[in-house]
C-alpha cells in the first residue's frame, strides 16, 4: 500500500470583527479545503498567530476591533505574504496605491468572486 504524497494545504488567515462575516469568510475557506488561522476580531490577536506561524495568504478587514489593520498588512506585505482586503471602509483604488500587490473587495463581496480572490492569492503563495 503506497502512502499518498503530503500536500501542502494553505493557511488563511482571517481577520473580520463582525461576527458573521468572519463565519462566513471562515467557512468559504474551509470549504476550498484550506486551513484557517482565526477569526480574529483585532490585529493583536493576529499578530501574535504570525509570530507563531506566517499564513500563506490573509483575509483583512481594515477596520478591527483595535483600530486599522495596517500594521498587520505592512508586516504581511514584508513577509510576502499574498493579502485580500474585505472591506466596506476603503475602496480599491486606495488599497491599490498603498498595496499594489493585494487584492481588495468591498463588502458584502459575492461568494464566487472571493472564492477566485482566494484561489488566486493561494496560487501567489510561496
Amino acid at each position: 500500500m503506497a502512502s499518498q504524497p503530503v500536500t501542502h494545504q494553505p493557511r488563511v488567515l482571517v481577520v473580520e470583527d463582525e461576527f458573521i462575516i468572519a463565519l462566513d469568510l471562515s467557512e468559504t475557506v474551509r470549504d476550498l479545503g484550506y486551513r484557517v488561522e482565526g477569526p480574529y476580531a483585532n490585529k493583536g490577536h493576529a499578530f501574535i498567530a504570525i509570530d507563531q506561524e506566517m499564513p500563506d495568504v490573509a483575509i483583512l478587514d481594515v477596520m478591527t476591533a483595535d483600530g486599522e489593520v495596517f500594521p498587520l498588512a505592512d508586516a504581511l506585505t514584508e513577509a510576502g505574504v499574498p493579502i485580500i482586503f474585505h472591506s466596506g471602509h476603503i475602496t480599491s483604488c486606495e488599497i491599490a496605491q498603498r498595496y499594489p500587490s493585494a487584492q481588495a473587495a468591498s463588502k458584502p463581496c459575492p461568494p464566487d468572486r472571493l472564492i477566485a480572490m482566494i484561489e488566486t492569492a493561494c496560487g501567489h503563495a510561496h
